[in-house]
């Protein structure tokens, strides 16, 4: 299938950004993506109509030099994806070194929204463009031992509604992608004691004879918010695992049309409107 418009990959050197870039270019999009460890995207580089550039999101500084980067392209773009995510530091709050920590709730939140704010300007305008987030463990409960994880995605989903709020050209979305085989649960799997019960869950997960979800499923789930647009997601949080979007979804979609506070954070049993 081809298609046309420039979708923005930060961290396209991850497992899941490396794996939607190429989903991207083989649907014929043009993909910018952005890279920490050049060795990430080498199955990248080779292919046509993808523009690689590096970025360190820890460094605002190096985020600058990167939109900077972008701007020369003259490319303006269609869909913002954020791939980026780490767990660490793992383990009760108050034995971390609050830099550190610190540190994480940055990368895991602030940092993202530092790219989107810069690029905000080089998109093509005109056009409702789609941010794409991605929140994992800890959106509807506590996530023991994950403090910064955990924070930092809930913050983006707040976050996206927000720009639902006061963007009009911005269908901001976070998507939940279900456990997947990535490198950053290995911060678990060599934290046991730290990570508490967390660590027999990812270490079951990836003893399974068959993973509950994959990269086309994150993909589709995508596709399936973008196609919906900003009156059916926007400030929404989708689990590509566990919502039913699939088959065109349109039942889900009504629901959620008619139901302003579904898939958002809410207070549980809050009926006051002005709250």
């Amino acid at each position: 299938m081809s298609m046309s418009g420039t979708v923005f990959i930060l961290a396209a050197s991850a497992d899941i950004g490396q794996a939607l870039a190429g989903f991207y270019a083989d649907e014929g999009w043009t993909v910018v993506g952005t890279f920490r460890d050049r060795s990430g995207v080498k199955v990248l580089e080779d292919r046509a109509g993808v523009h690689l550039l590096p970025c360190d999101v820890s460094s605002p500084e190096s985020i600058q030099a990167m939109i900077k980067a972008y701007a020369a392209l003259g490319i303006g773009w269609d869909r913002f994806i954020s791939a980026v995510g780490v767990l660490d530091p793992i383990g009760p709050w108050p034995s971390h070194n609050f830099d550190v920590w610190e540190q994480s709730v940055t990368v895991n939140s602030l940092a993202q929204l530092r790219v989107l704010h810069g690029l905000y300007p080089y998109r093509h305008k005109g056009n409702v463009v789609h941010a794409a987030f991605f929140a994992g463990g800890g959106t509807n409960s506590p996530f023991t031992n994950y403090s910064a994880y955990c924070l930092s995605k809930i913050m983006l989903i707040k976050m996206c509604e927000l720009i639902d709020d006061e963007v009009p050209d911005v269908n901001a979305f976070v998507v939940g992608p279900g456990f997947l085989p990535t490198k950053i649960h290995k911060q678990t799997l060599v934290n046991p004691e730290r990570a508490g019960r967390n660590y027999q869950k990812t270490k079951d997960f990836y003893q399974a004879a068959e993973q509950a979800a994959t990269y086309k499923d994150l993909h589709d789930c995508i596709s399936w918010c973008v196609a919906q647009g900003r009156d059916v997601v926007g400030g929404r949080n989708v689990a590509a695992v566990h919502d039913p979007w699939r088959d065109a979804g349109g039942q889900l979609a009504v629901e959620l049309k008619r139901d302003r506070d579904r898939y958002k954070l809410r207070r549980a049993g809050n009926t006051d409107s002005a709250s």
